[in-house]
This record gives C-alpha cells, sequence and structure tokens, in this order.
C-alpha cells in the first residue's frame, strides 16, 4: 500500500471545526476514517469511525472542558463509518441519528435483488447499525453554533446522507465524493443510477467546501463532481465497448477493463462494473438472460 503521508491525526480545519482520523489505513479508506467535531460547548460528532481501537477515546479527549457530545451523526452504515456511534452514544447520552438502518433508502429493484442474495456484494456493511432518531430529506438540526440539514444522497450505499452546514460554509459528503478516489458502488448497497442522481444533487449546492469520509477537504467541490460524473461516463463507454467485442460477467469486464490497477482491487472494480451493467440494462443499453446474479453473462443490445 502506497499512501502520501498523513497529516495529523487531529487537526482544526476551521474555527469550530476539528477532524479526527482514525487509524484504519488501507487502500479503500485511504489514510483513515475522518470522523469530525463541529461545534463548541454541545459539539455533533459526524461519522465516529470503525469500532474497537481509540477513535471515541480520542474523540472524547479532544474535547475541552465544560464541551459535550450533543448529537451523533452517520453517513451510512458501512463497518469504517458507524459502529463507533453506538459506543460514543452510550459514553456520552447523545443520540445517534441517520437515515435508517442498513437495509433503509435501496431502491425497489435493489431491494428485489438483495432479497435472494444472488447479487452478492455487502462488503463492509454494518448490520447491526440502527440510529435513535431517523432523518428525512431537507431535516435541519440545530445545536446552538451550528446547524446541520440532512441530504438524502444514495448511490454509495442506500441510507447514506449527506449533511449542510451553512455556518462552515460547508457540506460533510461522507463516501459519494471524495477528492483522491471515486466511490465504490457495489449492488444492492450501492445503485449507479442513485449514484449519479446524488451527484447531481450535490452539484447544485453552493457550499464552499466538501470534507469527505476520506481524504483531505474538496475546496473546488463542483470541478470534482463534473470528474466525477466524466469517469463514470468513460466507464460506461469502456464497458459499451467491450461489451460490443464480447458478452462478459462483471468480473470478465473488469478485467479486461481496469488494465491500470492492482489484482487485489479488481474484485471491487468487478463490483463497480455490475453497477454500470445493472444501469444500462435498466436503459436498454445492455442485455442478459435468466436472473441477476454476481455471474450473470451480459451482452451488448
Amino acid at each position: 500500500m502506497n499512501l502520501p503521508p498523513r497529516p495529523p491525526r487531529i487537526a482544526t480545519l476551521a474555527p469550530g471545526l476539528r477532524r479526527v482520523i482514525a487509524e484504519n489505513p488501507s487502500p479503500m479508506t485511504y489514510w483513515g476514517t475522518n470522523s469530525f467535531v463541529l461545534g463548541t460547548g454541545r459539539v455533533a460528532v459526524i461519522d465516529p469511525g470503525p469500532a474497537g481501537g481509540d477513535q471515541v477515546d480520542t474523540i472524547l479527549g479532544l474535547l475541552d472542558p465544560g464541551e459535550v457530545v450533543s448529537h451523533v451523526f452517520v453517513t451510512h452504515a458501512h463497518l469504517d463509518h458507524s459502529p463507533g456511534a453506538r459506543e460514543l452514544a452510550a459514553r456520552s447520552g447523545a443520540p445517534v441519528l441517520a437515515f435508517g438502518d442498513a437495509s433503509a433508502g435501496r431502491s425497489p429493484v435493489m431491494a428485489a435483488l438483495a432479497e435472494g442474495g444472488a447479487l452478492e456484494g455487502g462488503e463492509g456493511v454494518d448490520r447491526a447499525f440502527e440510529p435513535d432518531i431517523r432523518l428525512a430529506h431537507g431535516d435541519r438540526v440545530d445545536g446552538g453554533d451550528w446547524t446541520l440539514e440532512a441530504l438524502w444522497t444514495p448511490g454509495h450505499f442506500g441510507n447514506h446522507l449527506s449533511f449542510a452546514c451553512p455556518e462552515q460554509d460547508a457540506l460533510f459528503c461522507g463516501d459519494l465524493v471524495m477528492g483522491w478516489s471515486t466511490s465504490l458502488v457495489s449492488p444492492p448497497d450501492g445503485d449507479l443510477s442513485a449514484f449519479m442522481a446524488s451527484l447531481d444533487l450535490l452539484a447544485r449546492r453552493r457550499e464552499a467546501t466538501f470534507h469527505a469520509g476520506h481524504g483531505a477537504p474538496i475546496v473546488d467541490p463542483r470541478a470534482r463532481i463534473a470528474e466525477l460524473v466524466a469517469h463514470r461516463q468513460m466507464r460506461s463507454t469502456q464497458i459499451r465497448a467491450a461489451l460490443g467485442e464480447a458478452p462478459g460477467t462483471a468480473a470478465a469486464l473488469a478485467a479486461r477493463i481496469y488494465t491500470e490497477i492492482p489484482r487485489p482491487l479488481l474484485p471491487a472494480a468487478a463490483r463497480n462494473v455490475l453497477a454500470h451493467l445493472i444501469d444500462m440494462a435498466s436503459r436498454n443499453e445492455a442485455d442478459h438472460e435468466g436472473p441477476l446474479t454476481s455471474q450473470t453473462v451480459f451482452r451488448a443490445v
């Protein structure tokens, strides 16, 4: 794993905004999961991170005398983001707020595909996650010197929320938009049609800075979103071209298309290709016989 040097684990990004990086670096998490401590006095924590380790201890240890955690927000139920929420809630008395449990927010198509388990997937899902308070799109939570507006942004995960904070002129975008990488979209939890719609939603926001669940702040978010959209469009073009040459499963097509990545990352690439193929099939741009599974052979229309 060849990652750039990690910044200090604890950093003040702006007045009233602190970041703690979890000790879980990997090719999928970059230098680790970002937990954000928002406000002063009665603070909010966004994404307390994985279970185990000392992330919750570190978050509580950076609070100034008299400060307390009043709310715990979770962007989505992946094991590198949500398990620490329950520990932090137990130790602080704060409620956990999120869109819903790990199955919430799936489209009817993805919910149906998930029932039989034929698509496999489910990488890193925190199946035990359950919030104390469920947030809907547009809900606002006021915390004194901070406000968070919940934005339902599925695609990377069905229950994925982003949070807009007007006091910071910032948006906390979880794993939907990252500056260092594209997001994994692995059906049935990932949904490319929803992912593209969520990117469009965030592209119309005006916040100056996006804070992602991994990596550095994104200081030109609309340009970054345009890059991500172009990247997905490029992948769809590659998949159409590959199908024009020969039919194939998602894994076979990924091996033909993703020639630039290390072999251990090919399974994740295959999940992304499967997301594209399901989206293309819904728009009659690809075809297949029989039910959708992870081993379905797709062909050009």
